[in-house]
């Protein structure tokens, strides 16, 4: 699981780590050629004629790899693309490749995703980024994201992608958002507010700020598109060149933990498998602040169940400015962070 989001209550993942990108691997060699066959007069035995065929059926496939494999040196470039592995460059690449079928030029992804459609999109425009079958940096970046999320297995991201696609369109992600909330509820519930120190925008879920959880929860579909559009919101923010991560930071001030109700409970369920199956590798870091003692026994009880690479993403902080400024002041210089935790700057009410 990755940690894209436990809402509203930050219970620990299981260890499924969706982060960590394996190893770099060599990449395999492409098959050789079959050598040519001095001619005979008697027909081909049928074990020849087996081995011929089946070299014939693989040749596509074979195209398909070396396309694939070509020297990363060729692709258009970005910061973020100039820090692949060789691994991931190769992912990336079959992932395109497999976005257009070289049997029959269809976009095959594109058809699974909106299988309504016909013909099928060419390219369709993600957080921002038109994906199709021409290379850009901005365009792998997005492939490396599905990639990285299921360990550079192709297959998986592939499938990733496409129920991702078919996800918003269901949604209606441009519906929602369009959608106007009420500022009193919801807009007192998250806040973007400066930058870390390496240029990702933050983002604050102030679960405590109000205090009628009926209005928040009461209409659990509500939630779930006023939540989408905040994470839409925030990406925005993204430039997918030089920065593609946000951090994120959950106060639980004021919180309770033992006046959950059901639909608190179904909207932390539906949130969190939204965020982690269809916005992947989108958190640098997530601070869990102003914990109370309760959930951090839970998470410690958990924490042997997660991987290392999801605990380096997470950090559980207790109350007061001085403690949550000691440890946010790591990543987040003083002068773009709050007063209210620790820092110099005015933030937000």
């Amino acid at each position: 699981m990755s940690t894209e989001n436990t809402e509203p209550v930050p219970v620990p993942p299981p260890a499924v780590d969706a982060t960590a990108a394996p190893a770099p691997q060599s990449e395999s060699q492409p098959t050789s050629e079959p050598t040519a066959t001095p001619e005979v007069a008697t027909e081909p035995t049928p074990a020849v004629a087996e081995v011929t065929e089946s070299v014939k059926a693989a040749e596509p496939e074979t195209a398909a790899a070396e396309k694939a494999d070509a020297s990363s040196s060729e692709e258009p470039q970005n910061p973020l693309t100039q820090k692949f592995t060789d691994a991931e460059w190769k992912a990336v690449k079959e992932l395109r490749v497999s976005v257009l079928s070289p049997l029959t030029s269809s976009p095959e992804i594109f058809a699974k995703a909106y299988p309504d459609a016909s013909p099928a999109p060419t390219e369709i425009t993600l957080w921002g980024v038109t994906l199709s079958t021409e290379p850009s940096a901005k365009a792998s970046v997005v492939l490396a994201k599905f990639a990285r999320a299921r360990n550079l297995d192709v297959k998986q991201a592939a499938e990733m992608l496409v129920a991702t696609l078919r996800w918003r369109e269901e949604f209606k992600i441009a519906e929602v958002m369009q959608e106007e909330f009420d500022e009193d509820v919801f807009g007192r519930l998250g806040k973007v507010f400066g930058k870390d120190k390496d240029g990702r925008p933050v983002t604050y879920n102030l679960y405590g700020a109000v205090k009628d959880m009926k209005a928040v929860f009461g209409d659990v579909q509500k939630f779930i598109r006023w939540r989408v559009q905040f994470m839409e919101e925030s990406i925005k923010l993204l430039d997918f060149e030089t920065i593609d991560q946000m951090v994120q930071i959950h106060d639980y001030e004021g919180v309770s933990m033992t006046q959950r109700d059901a639909n608190q409970k179904a909207a932390a369920k539906e949130a969190t498998s939204i965020f982690q199956n269809h916005y992947p590798e989108f958190l640098s870091r997530k601070f869990f602040i102003n914990v109370p003692t309760l959930l951090t026994w839970i998470f410690w009880l958990f924490k042997p169940l997660i991987s290392a690479a999801t605990l380096a993403k997470m950090s559980v902080v207790g109350s007061g400015a001085k403690t949550i400024g000691a440890e946010l002041s790591q990543v987040i210089d003083p002068k773009e962070l709050p007063k209210r935790y620790g820092g110099q700057a005015e933030g937000f009410d």
